[in-house]
């Protein structure tokens, strides 16, 4: 199992992000994740509900990608997100969503210095544990293998 990401993004680009998180099936590409994300707008306007909602899906997660698109910059709540992100140790990286070109760049991430890379799934997990360890956060460890004999119970 890869790393548990949390994913931001500007709701205008949902096609694109779909597509970034199918690629953990796609056979081609070597990208494993668990991804944690708010999909659907939450419909609210009450601030505090909609951060919660934020929060909660940030809990567990040891890095934040942020799918840029061409009003991403734009978002405050994807500035919120990054910001609180860095505050709880995540590592964070921002990708160019493919064919947007030169796009502006939320400016969370550029005033905390974070990585920006274009579309490439082909480096997309290397670059998030870079991210994550950038953060502090611990070498990923493969999975445990499992023992080729038996456990033995113990009775009492």
């Amino acid at each position: 199992m890869g790393r548990r990401i949390f994913i931001s993004f500007q709701h205008d680009d949902l096609q694109q992000v779909r597509g970034f998180i199918l690629l953990k099936w796609n056979k081609y590409v070597e990208f494993d994740f668990v991804g944690r994300y708010l999909i659907r707008r939450i419909d609210s306007r009450d601030q505090a509900y909609i951060s919660r909602k934020i929060m909660e899906q940030l809990d567990g997660t040891s890095t934040t990608v942020v799918l840029i698109g061409k009003k991403t910059a734009e978002s405050e709540w994807v500035n919120y997100e990054i910001r609180k992100s860095l505050e709880r140790g995540n590592g964070v990286l921002g990708i160019r969503l493919k064919d947007v070109g030169d796009v502006d760049i939320p400016p969370a991430l550029a005033e905390e210095g974070c990585k920006v890379i274009d579309w490439n799934p082909d480096v997309f997990e290397d670059e998030i544990e870079k991210a994550c360890l950038i953060a502090g956060r611990p070498e990923l460890e493969p999975p445990a293998q499992r023992s080729a004999r038996p456990t033995e119970c113990i009775r009492r």
